[in-house]
């Protein structure tokens, strides 16, 4: 196929991104076709799975307006994915001019257009690292000439997680944040849960992201609760991400449909 000019000759467009895909289902354009494809076969097995990517970025709305009314004015937005409406510098700095923002993401279109996005705002940055690496997302001189992290910050890990398989440690992974991290930051996290998911889905779920550069690791309620350790969970605690702090009461209801659980923790201290 043609290689699009916003495509660094770096990328693998035969293969599909977890990243392209989910642009996809939030109805972007900077996706190829066997992304497209891999999404296609993905809402075929499940077909909620546009409705999921929407109730996520729903959610990260609103954990972003709720982080910025506690008076967080720091962000670090680990998987932030490629840039489409809603990201998290729109929405804090809409409310508060002053935030700052840096976007970590390991997908080069990703960072490309991010980079094309953000410039000219100098209260944001783009680095592409891996989440597997936290050390070297918390030392990197852009990261650290962007954000204090002797103030508080909320550190975003939204829609990621479910892409890091056990053997690579999410715990520690999260932990080694969190230790950087001052008294009166927050950590916001969502992935993909199998609770309520019948064999034959979570079957075919699998085996259509094994397909791309990610393979899916779902985790349950209870998993997802035991990596908030450290911190003190805001109310309502973990839970089906629609359910997190609604607008509505109708927004919440057949929550289980939207397939990720997130939260919201604060670190105490």
């Amino acid at each position: 196929m043609d290689r699009p000019n916003w495509a660094p000759e770096s990328i693998d467009v035969e293969r599909p991104s977890v990243a392209r895909m989910y642009d996809y289902y939030l109805g972007g354009s900077h996706n190829f076709a066997a992304d497209r494809a891999a999404a296609q076969a993905m809402i075929a097995a499940v077909p909620d799975a546009p409705l999921m990517a929407q109730a996520n970025r729903a959610f990260l709305r609103r954990a972003v307006q709720f982080l910025v009314d506690a008076g967080v004015r720091q962000f670090l937005d680990i998987g932030s994915g490629i840039p489409t409406v809603g990201n998290v510098h729109e929405i804090a700095q809409r409310l508060a001019p002053e935030s700052t923002v840096a976007y970590v993401d390991v997908d080069p279109v990703a960072v490309a257009h991010s980079r094309e996005i953000l410039a000219g705002n100098d209260q944001t940055t783009i680095l592409q690292e891996d989440l597997r690496h936290p050390d070297r997302i918390l030392h990197d001189p852009r990261i650290r000439k962007l954000l204090d992290f002797d103030a508080p910050i909320a550190v975003m890990v939204v829609a990621v997680l479910h892409f890091v398989p056990d053997s690579d440690d999410p715990a520690g992974i999260l932990a080694t944040l969190r230790d950087a991290m001052a008294p009166g930051s927050y950590l916001v996290l969502s992935q993909a849960s199998d609770d309520g998911r019948s064999d034959e889905e979570r079957r075919e779920a699998d085996q259509i992201y094994r397909r791309t550069d990610n393979p899916l690791n779902v985790r349950s309620r209870s998993a997802l609760t035991r990596l908030f350790d450290g911190f003190d969970l805001v109310d309502p605690g973990v839970v089906w991400v629609p359910q997190w702090r609604p607008e509505t009461p109708e927004a919440a209801e057949d929550a289980e449909r939207a397939v990720f659980m997130g939260g919201v923790g604060r670190l105490g201290g």
